[in-house]
């Protein structure tokens, strides 16, 4: 057997297999008598088969299989010796050129980066402080309060907050437009649900009057049939209803899961609730900033063949996103290449991290992947049952130890990098507009 290897580019690596074709008829030989064992031929019984006749039927499967084992075995004693790390699988091609007795081959492949992270002393981060009180107790309570809101009629004048109920016919040059008329529609007013100019026309309206007005609709409006139009609108109010919160109290209490209807206990369980999401979205922050760092302290080309099988990974995920919405994905084409620069992302973070976790000595220890799950637990009526669940299946404890080995990685960084703690209020930690 000879080889020689060809001077590489980038991470592309080719190399030159020759294979000895005595060895490959003793292999195909070899493989024909372990199927005339097995073969099956009219007029023969199992195993009866003349070798002649499996050599005619068969032995084209038999060297095929022969050649592939001997390239195989050729190209994995080749990258050894030459301590190559693979990425992805070789493309073989036969070659022209073999000396008597051998048959040549090329195969062309790409090997993992080398990776030497870089130095984090220059890098910024900043790690948002917020501690949970009383305030933010009292607005998350608040928000569901109004997830639980009643509405009571009321005679007055309709006013932002209100929900109310109307008839309504809406007119372009005089016609009643596709979708422009609708009886008793209800939709509370200032919600956003309807237009602005549509909503603050019915404010001051009591149950029983009416209004005509015209409204222009937005350039941008999704019916484009009325993008940038001016029409008429005719709305009588069929009534109206007051938002009414339900009390802080006992039932309110109970109706949120707390058995004995104790508020002390409820704002307690909001409390930890609270805590517990502030602290996974102040590391989601400071793990996005992590990240970036890592990338930009350390540059790296990553193997095209690792980034293709990301890149399917992605699409088959969004398939599968869009069936669980009842989408039918053979009518939707989803494109490998439109998740290119998120698997290279992806790529470069997974090679980058393993680096640093086999260099630091950060792997997932289990006292902290417990501590993970139950921690994960405490959101749940029973906290048992979900560790139970984990700790039931390797490949479910498997996705908990690598959110640790990531906190890990998140936690070795911001020790090695420029952090500083910058307080930041409960509504844009969380998301929420500011009232």
């Amino acid at each position: 057997m000879e080889q020689n290897q060809v001077t590489p580019s980038a991470l592309e690596r080719t190399i030159d297999i020759t294979v000895s074709l005595a060895d490959i008829e003793k292999e195909v030989d070899a493989r024909l008598k372990r199927m005339a064992r097995t073969v099956k031929m009219p007029g023969f019984r199992p195993g009866k088969v003349p070798m002649k006749i499996v050599a005619q039927t068969h032995g084209g499967q038999a060297r095929g299989e022969a050649v592939g084992a001997a390239v195989e075995k050729a190209f994995g004693e080749k990258v050894r010796a030459d301590n190559l790390r693979v990425a992805g699988y070789p493309q073989i091609q036969p070659k022209d050129g073999a000396g008597e007795g051998t048959l040549a081959f090329t195969a062309t492949f790409e090997v993992y980066p080398e990776i030497v992270v870089g130095d984090f002393a220059g890098q910024k981060l900043e790690r948002p402080a917020l501690t949970v009180g009383e305030a933010e107790v009292d607005k998350t309570i608040d928000v569901l309060r109004k997830q639980r809101t009643n509405f009571s009629k009321v005679e007055r004048a309709a006013a932002e907050g209100d929900r109310v109920q109307i008839d309504f016919t809406g007119r372009k040059d005089g016609e009643v437009f596709d979708g422009g008329q609708a009886q008793d529609f209800p939709f509370v007013v200032g919600s956003g649900s309807m237009l602005k100019d549509f909503e603050d026309a019915v404010v001051g309206l009591k149950a029983g009057e009416s209004k005509t007005f015209d409204m222009t609709f937005p350039a941008d409006y999704h019916a484009q049939h009325l993008a940038g139009q001016t029409v008429q609108f005719e709305i009588t109010v069929k009534a109206v209803e007051e938002a009414v919160l339900p009390e802080v109290d006992a039932d309110f209490a109970k109706s949120l899961g707390v058995a004995d209807g104790d508020v002390a206990k409820l704002r307690e369980e909001v409390k930890g609730n609270l805590e517990r999401e502030v602290k996974r979205r102040i590391q989601a922050k400071v793990k996005e900033q992590v990240m970036d760092a890592l990338i930009a302290v350390t540059p790296i080309e990553v193997p095209k063949a690792l980034v293709q099988a990301e890149s399917q990974q992605l699409a088959d995920n969004a398939r599968r996103d869009l069936e669980m919405r009842g989408l039918k994905t053979k009518d939707i084409p989803v494109d490998p290449s439109w998740f290119t620069d998120q698997a290279a992302r992806r790529v470069k973070l997974g090679l980058i991290m393993a680096e640093l976790v086999k260099g630091n000595e950060l792997h997932a220890k289990p006292e902290q992947v417990r501590a993970l799950v139950e921690e994960m637990a405490q959101s749940y009526e029973d906290p048992s049952e979900l560790v139970r669940w984990y700790y039931a299946q390797p490949e479910r404890l498997a996705q908990a130890e690598a959110v640790v080995i990531e906190d890990n990685v998140v936690a070795w960084v911001c020790d090695k990098a420029e952090t500083t703690d910058k307080p930041v209020a409960f509504d844009e930690l969380m998301g929420n507009n500011a009232a």
